[in-house]
């Protein structure tokens, strides 16, 4: 339903052009909007009217107009004075407060519908059916993106990020829990990943200056139809997911960038269990010292390169091989070679997964 604020500043807006005053009534009589004189309209000839099959009426030296949402009796506009002016004025109120109603259902409807889409609530023919009712193109190209605030419900980051795109009327921003924010775009034909990107670091940059927030966001695959939509949110909340595994470091995380990461996430726990007691018959990656995880992080992060990591550790070439001598003996597995690497790397990352599904219970 239309706000009581929004009503206030319509006839306020109206009684400062025209000088007449206004009131807005619900049918019991109570005051939702008005620049009148308090007392000046009877709650009781407010319900009688409501009552009464006359949809405009003098009454109390004003006139009375019905208000509907489409064939429901919504509200009681009061247009003060008897003339003629009073008549024809109150009857411009009547129909502005009328298209507001409808503007401000529609936008609740289409809100509603991306809800619904997002996730999965309707059937392939109703969804197809409600966008053309809604005015809304089925095929053009969309992604969406998943914008996680520090706060619950944070106003002020999801009127930020309206105020962004409020222009764009074919983008839709919504929510379906308390600490994220949904943004669905419409793309260009031109627009490819890189467009994608850049967008989300402008809300990104936008968010965290301008909201004090820290936020993340992922998005999705671009999809070319309405129906697909959901697909590209589900995407979206699983890059966010992983991202939180396995890349803390990045505040953007793209679903089809995810890499491996996207398919550990995906594995059952029991399974991974199994695996690292296969891997690691004795000593877990998670029981190694800060040293050992440091070296191991950095020669991955150098392509197994002895020289360069030796160098951006400050250690000397034979420290380096020592120490990776030295996890050989306990695990079993030469991560100078590439397999054994391979696997080591996955078993830290099945460690990670596990360890977050552990604190989701």
């Amino acid at each position: 339903m239309i706000s009581s604020q929004i009503l206030q500043n319509t006839i306020d807006e109206l009684h400062g052009i025209t000088r007449v005053d206004f009131a807005v009534m619900d049918t019991e009589g109570n005051e939702v909007a008005t620049t009148m004189q308090p007392d000046f309209i009877l709650p009781q000839a407010v319900v009688q009217f409501a009552d009464s099959p006359a949809d405009s009426q003098v009454v109390q030296d004003a006139h009375f107009f019905k208000i509907y949402d489409e064939k429901a009796l919504e509200f009681i506009l009061v247009s003060k004075g008897t003339a003629e002016d009073a008549y024809m004025l109150g009857r411009v109120a009547v129909s502005e407060i009328q298209n507001l109603i409808t503007a401000y259902k529609e936008r609740f409807d289409k809100n509603n519908f991306i809800q619904n889409l997002l996730l999965d609530n309707m059937l392939l023919i109703d969804i197809y059916n409600r966008a053309k009712k809604l005015h809304i193109d089925t095929e053009v190209r969309r992604i969406v993106y998943l914008i996680e605030t520090k706060y619950e419900k944070d106003n002020t980051a999801m009127e930020i990020v309206k105020g962004l795109f409020s222009s764009h009327t074919k983008d839709f921003i919504t929510a379906v829990d308390e600490q994220s924010i949904i943004l669905v775009q419409e793309l260009r034909e031109q627009d490819d990943y890189e467009e994608v990107e850049q967008t989300a670091k402008m809300l990104r940059d936008m968010l965290n200056t301008e909201a004090m927030s820290s936020v993340r966001i992922a998005y999705g695959t671009i999809v070319n139809e309405i129906r697909q939509v959901s697909r590209s949110y589900k995407e979206a909340k699983m890059a966010l997911d992983v991202g939180k595994i396995f890349y803390m470091e990045k505040s953007i995380i793209a679903y089809n960038t995810l890499g491996i990461g996207r398919l550990i996430y995906q594995l059952p726990v029991p399974l991974c269990q199994m695996f690292m007691k296969e891997v690691f018959t004795e000593t877990m990656p998670d029981s190694f010292d800060e040293e050992t995880l440091t070296t191991i992080s950095k020669f991955f992060e150098n392509n197994l390169n002895v020289s360069e990591t030796a160098r951006q550790l400050y250690i000397h070439r034979n420290t380096l091989v020592y120490r990776l001598e030295k996890l050989q003996k306990s695990t079993g597995l030469d991560i100078r070679k590439f397999d054994d690497a391979l696997t080591f790397k996955i078993a830290m990352m099945v460690v990670s997964y596990m360890k977050y599904m552990d604190q989701q219970m």
